[in-house]
């Protein structure tokens, strides 16, 4: 199926997904281990995003050869999620160029009144046959653009005033 969607449809702009954390996922503290956190938030978004928005990663690479990479990441732990613990987490990109992208996970808890963690992870579009960056394609950039949050915009804030936003929030 090649890669489409329809421009009059409205697509929603932040993915959500309600999880357990798990004990092997855990420190001897029954908090989330660190590093845990980055699982997580990218496995709640691959299963959301074929849900929401008919597509998925591979769907991409399948039709044009291409795909995102990560090479830079912004966290802060702020609460811990623990052991048998419901959390909400939820996802958005934030940002479109013509070569990149960065997405916007955090974690609440399951009431959703605290905030637990922030990530934004920014991803360039690569073309793996000649290990460079490559521009988005025209119809995967108009996607992207569809689905793109734009009530947050970080050339207007930093990681750290966005935080304070998701906290003023909730």
């Amino acid at each position: 199926m090649p890669f489409y969607h329809d421009n009059q449809k409205s697509y929603p702009q932040e993915t959500e997904s309600r999880v357990i954390i798990r004990f092997q996922d855990c420190d001897p503290f029954r908090h989330l281990n660190n590093a845990k956190y980055f699982d997580y938030f990218f496995n709640a978004r691959e299963d959301r995003v074929p849900q929401l928005y008919g597509y998925n990663i591979a769907d991409v690479y399948k039709e044009f050869g291409t795909g995102w990479v990560i090479y830079n990441h912004q966290i802060s732990y702020l609460r811990p999620a623990a052991v048998g613990e419901w959390v909400r987490i939820k996802s958005s990109i934030i940002n479109v160029d013509e070569n990149s992208i960065t997405v916007e996970y955090y974690m609440l808890d399951d009431a959703k009144k605290s905030l637990k963690t922030v990530l934004w992870s920014t991803m360039k579009y690569i073309d793996p046959r000649s290990g460079k960056s490559t521009d988005h394609q025209p119809e995967v950039l108009d996607y992207l653009k569809t689905i793109q949050n734009n009530s947050v915009d970080i050339s207007k804030v930093t990681f750290e005033e966005r935080i304070k936003q998701l906290k003023e929030s909730l």
